[in-house]
């Protein structure tokens, strides 16, 4: 992002305001649409502005995306996934401006789309301060919206616009390449489907093929292909390196259920930031309950309103003494209000892969996973790929129902005496060999429900929640030493290391963290395998290669004591030890 910027010009078509009315017919809303702003380079980007009424200078709160915001008055239904901006007219009525801005080569904007480059990031900066300057704006600017948007929002905040006062990144990755396009260095199916049928499809086709809309000819899926290693097309598209340097406000909002996406980007977000920031972990499941959360004006008046109203009115409504974290618990299904992230004072235990069986459930080697450390040689565990009865994806069907565990590795504990909070960072330290240079690890973390005798001797298996998920290709090990912490590996991604077929390593896999609650009587389980399906993963599955095919050995015995590092946090109030242990992890 290099040149000083220059004043960017608007120019709005030959064409009169539109003013949204209530039901009650009161016109307090002015919209107005193709407004251009003119870029250094002259490519103009369109925007979609509605603002009070009443004449007067308000903050303004920028949303910039590749989804039209011509669609921005579809209703705020599931089906719409893409309608990621919020409640807008409710933000108006409190006394803002908010601008819609179709990102280069998408929409009515001019130019070639390419996804989050350094162009765009300089467009958003430069539009920023074109809004700053406009009669109708007290100059300054907040960052608002979900996913896309919020994604943009970080980016908005490592280019550094003098008048953006604060961001507030909604279910928002930080880095596209291991949050979305190569999970562990696994290539995922998601962020190809999004692009073509999402953003192309959706910014192309019009009823009746007439008028066309925009084509956008690049083609990103051939360059996420093409880049499979975290290398200079990659760094351009992240913020993570640069995210010391925002010291500006900052609210990240992400969700335990996005754990495939987005989730990794608002805790890295917050803990990277380098200003006043704070975190929130919601409890939605899925993409959809997230979805609809920024939807509900009760979310935006819980948790983004006050922080809007404190960094963009200068109103002095206390914000400052709000807690740090607040994230959802879950088991527990509650709210609790923490000091940091990650948690200073949960206890890591290791839980150690065993041979078994437990007993409890039918899969490819029903091993056992215990607190006791293995103390003598412990027959291995291996499995051949792929497997003659997977069928869609790992997924085996039997009497035409989908068995998600039937033919993958597990290792199950014996049913908890107490109630386990799992909160934080989890890792699992695996030693393994492969008869090939390359393998892939894909690891599930389940509660696996209590079942009856009669049920588990008539060979059903039993119910279980996925907690959390990890992957990592196996030549993908490498830790970068700059970024990785302990119980926080941080893969290179650079260079690959081929295995030495039948030679042990040992692997650090990171498993996405969690804030969740096992039942006494309930099962932890870890599943291991070297692909997943569309049935349990939906559209963040992993295309299976052909050249997976071998044999993979999971050891666990004396020598090679593979462990899943637990997050523990002990039941009762914070003490001063705890806040002791705190200070030191800051310093």
């Amino acid at each position: 992002m290099a040149k000083a910027p220059t004043r960017a010009k608007a120019v709005t078509r030959k064409r009169a305001d539109v003013v949204a009315r209530r039901s009650d017919s009161k016109s307090d809303i002015k919209m107005q649409q193709d407004v251009y702003v003119t870029m250094r380079d002259g490519v103009r980007i369109a925007l979609r502005i509605w603002r009070p009424a009443k004449p007067g200078r308000y903050p303004a709160l920028y949303a910039a995306s590749p989804y039209q915001y011509e669609y921005d008055d579809v209703p705020a239904y599931a089906i719409f996934a893409w309608r990621e901006t919020g409640p807008v007219e409710w933000y108006v009525r409190q006394g803002y401006v908010y601008i819609h801005a179709d990102v280069r080569g998408s929409g009515r904007s001019e130019g070639t789309f390419h996804y989050m480059d350094a162009q765009e990031q300089q467009d958003n900066h430069d539009v920023i301060e074109w809004i700053a300057r406009q009669p109708w704006c007290s100059g300054k600017v907040g960052g608002v919206g979900q996913s896309y948007f919020g994604t943009s929002q970080w980016f908005m905040a490592t280019s550094k616009p003098p008048h953006l006062a604060c961001i507030a990144p909604y279910d928002a990755s930080l880095d596209a390449y291991r949050s979305s396009a190569y999970h562990g260095g696994i290539l995922c199916g998601y962020r190809s489907n999004w692009y073509n049928n999402t953003v192309r499809f959706n910014n192309l086709h019009r009823p009746a093929d007439s008028p066309r809309g925009k084509a956008m000819e690049w083609d990103f899926n051939y360059e996420i292909f093409n880049h499979p290693t975290y290398d200079d097309f990659w760094k351009e598209r992240s913020a993570y390196e640069r995210m010391p340097e925002v010291k500006i406000p900052v609210l990240s909002i992400g969700h335990w259920g996005k754990k495939e996406l987005h989730l990794r980007g608002n805790l890295e977000g917050y803990e990277r930031a380098g200003g006043p920031r704070w975190l929130v972990v919601t409890g939605a499941a899925n993409v959809r309950e997230a979805h609809h959360l920024y939807d509900e004006v009760d979310f935006h008046k819980e948790h983004l309103l006050p922080f809007y109203d404190r960094y963009l009115k200068g109103e002095k409504n206390g914000w400052e003494k709000t807690p740090p974290v607040r994230i959802w618990v879950r088991g527990e299904e509650a709210w609790r209000a923490e000091k940091q992230w990650p948690l200073a004072r949960a206890e890591y235990q290791s839980w150690y892969l065993r041979k078994g069986p437990s007993g409890s459930v039918t899969s490819l080697n029903d091993g056992g996973l215990t607190p006791a450390k293995p103390v003598r040689a412990e027959k291995p565990t291996s499995y051949s790929y792929p497997d003659p009865e997977w069928k869609v994806g790992v997924v085996a069907l039997v009497k035409g129902s989908s068995d998600p565990v039937r033919r993958v590795l597990t290792f199950t504990s014996a049913p908890l005496a107490e109630d386990m909070e799992v909160t934080g960072n989890i890792v699992l330290e695996l030693y393994a060999s492969s008869d090939q240079i390359d393998t892939d690890f894909i690891v599930k973390l389940s509660d696996q429900r209590p079942q009856d005798a009669a049920a588990r001797a008539a060979g059903e298996q039993p119910k279980f929640a996925n907690v959390s998920k990890g992957w990592l290709k196996a030549s993908h090990r490498a830790l970068d030493p700059q970024y990785a912490k302990p119980h926080q590996p941080y893969y290179s991604h650079e260079e690959p290391q081929a295995l030495t077929p039948g030679e042990v390593t040992r692997f650090e896999i990171a498993v996405m963290a969690t804030s969740y609650v096992f039942k006494a009587g309930h099962r932890i389980r870890l599943e291991i395998v070297n692909g997943d399906s569309n049935v349990t993963d939906a559209v963040f599955a992993h295309p299976y290669h052909p050249s997976k095919r071998g044999t993979d050995t999971i050891r666990h015995e004396a020598r090679y004591p593979s462990r899943l590092l637990l997050p523990v946090v002990p039941k009762g109030k914070v003490t001063k030890k705890d806040e002791a242990k705190t200070a030191k992890r800051r310093a």
